[in-house]
């Protein structure tokens, strides 16, 4: 195999995001649960022998040293591998979100990569390298809808009732250091249950970083306030800018700001690349 061709990179939504302490280091201890949905970026590779790792941006501009490009060399130095990659990237899933778009594409391109260069590292394998490069990463690697504890390494397998939702992204963004920083930040939320979870999935809890969020950008209260006037009831997801809404009927999507991304997507029940690395024996 010399090239894989349209490597899909899901975003993912965090349905309720909880802040519940905080460690003597300093990293926050959350719960929420991770669904991935059918809004991807795609990524395209062809193997190198000479090593060098050369990405290709097809719509927009990345920095010269993204996740992408840190993931691949971290696969390189992990396993020694002397093959390199050109990779194209077609970017989708707007920056800024809070939909983990960065830490898909580099678990796609891990999971890519240890096809093309015949690694057969397994998934834990590859998460452990993940995690290094970003607490998203292994939620990707290992393809599943999942309740998400610690600081994002804890990872529990859930499964979620097909649903439609409304997605919009306002031009501004929010830096994640902004919110965690923030002195007003609720760090104390009474831990939650799955059981209490899986009742009402769609509907379930808070996200602690909004409050926040909406006195640094101003959009994301906007955004919810024309979710709102469509009969829906929108929420932040993660740390960035975006919102969403579950659709219970089909709801008409015109008329936002001309300047907002405005999507209606699906919820997927596994990863498209869920097998691309070998399994634990």
């Amino acid at each position: 195999m010399k090239s894989l061709y349209d490597v899909p990179a899901p975003a993912k939504l965090n349905l309720f995001l909880h802040i519940t302490g905080r460690r003597a280091d300093g990293y926050h201890l959350l719960q929420s649960a991770f669904m991935l949905i059918d809004w991807c970026d795609t990524l395209h590779f062809e193997r190198r022998a000479d090593g060098q790792i050369h990405r290709k941006d097809l719509n927009i501009a990345l920095p010269a040293d993204d996740l992408i490009v840190r993931a691949a060399r971290a696969l390189q130095a992990y396993t020694q591998c002397t093959l390199g990659a050109d990779i194209s990237v077609e970017k989708c899933i707007p920056a800024q979100a809070g939909m983990g778009g960065g830490s898909s594409d580099a678990a796609s391109c891990l999971m890519a990569l240890n096809r093309l260069w015949n690694l057969n590292l397994t998934v834990n394998q590859l998460a452990q390298l993940g995690l290094r490069l970003g607490a998203d990463v292994p939620f990707f690697l290992r393809g599943q809808n999942a309740w998400v504890e610690g600081i994002g390494e804890i990872i529990t397998p859930l499964t979620l009732p097909e649903a439609r939702f409304a997605v919009i992204k306002p031009p501004a963004g929010i830096e994640t250091k902004t919110i965690f920083e923030s002195n007003d930040l609720k760090r104390d939320t009474k831990p939650a249950t799955i059981a209490g979870f899986a009742a009402h999935p769609y509907c379930f809890g808070s996200n602690t970083l909004q409050p926040v969020a909406l006195r640094h950008c101003q959009e994301i209260g906007q955004a919810l306030k024309w979710l709102e006037s469509k009969g829906l009831s929108g929420r932040m997801t993660g740390s960035g800018s975006a919102v969403f809404a579950q659709m219970l009927n089909e709801t008409d999507l015109s008329g936002a700001p001309s300047t907002w991304q405005v999507k209606s997507v699906s919820n997927l029940i596994a990863h498209p690349l869920q097998g691309w690395a070998g399994s634990e024996s």
